[in-house]
Parts: C-alpha cells; structure tokens; sequence
C-alpha cells in the first residue's frame, strides 16, 4: 500500500466513525482485527466486539467531529501513525476536547490492527 492509499484508508475509517457508519469502518477493518486502547486497557478483536464498542460511543454522544490530522505513513514496514484532534458534544451538550495518537497496521488493503492512545475519560469502553 503507498503513503497516499494508507492516508485514504485512515480518513475512510475515521469517516465512518463520525458518519456513525459501522459498514465503512468494517470496510477499513480485516474481520478478526485487535482494536486496543492502550492508555485504558482495552482489548477487541473482530468486527462484533469492535462494533460494539462504537455502538456504545454513538448512543453517548450527540456528535463526533475527529480533525487536523498529522499523519506519519511507513508504506516499508505497512503501518502507518495518526495524531489529531477529537471535539465532541455529549448528550447533555457538553463539548469535550481531545488530542489523540492511533497506529495502524496494515494487512493487504485494510487494517489488522489499531492501537489508540488517548488523552482524558475512556470514550471508547468496552463494556
């Protein structure tokens, strides 16, 4: 995959996260994908488990806007490292800001695996 395709792949996958549309951000995953939030020791793997965990961020959250994306492509070693900047609105209105790191890792055309560091309240539980 070139430098350009893994920065497509990750503004698909981050569209789809705040599109609410788990079938874009499935088309970015491999189905038995690890998601982990590091800085909260999570671990996920698989597209239900994965799922989930977004369903469970949408139904608390009025809307999610991720930007100014820095993006650090490895295309020799398929990975590829995302720093950017999350505003959110909760659905008791109030807005909550973040700034974030994910690496991805790359299989074929999609990720395999997710590693997101966090700033702040775990958003992305999974239970």
């Amino acid at each position: 995959m070139t430098r350009q395709q893994m920065i497509d792949l990750v503004n698909k996958y981050f569209a789809g996260v705040d599109g609410r549309d788990i079938s874009i951000i499935k088309e970015a995953l491999t189905p038995d994908c690890i998601f982990s939030v590091e800085t909260h020791s999570v671990k996920l793997q698989g597209h239900n488990q994965i799922e989930s965990m977004f369903k469970r961020l949408w139904d608390n959250h009025d809307t999610l806007k991720h930007h100014k994306f820095v993006y650090v492509p490895c295309p020799d070693e398929d990975r590829i490292a995302v720093r950017f900047e999350i505003d959110n609105i909760l659905l008791d209105g109030q807005k909550v800001h973040k700034s974030n790191c994910n690496f991805f890792e790359v299989d074929g055309d999609k990720f395999n695996r997710v590693a997101v560091y966090m700033t702040g309240q775990n958003t992305l539980k999974n239970e």
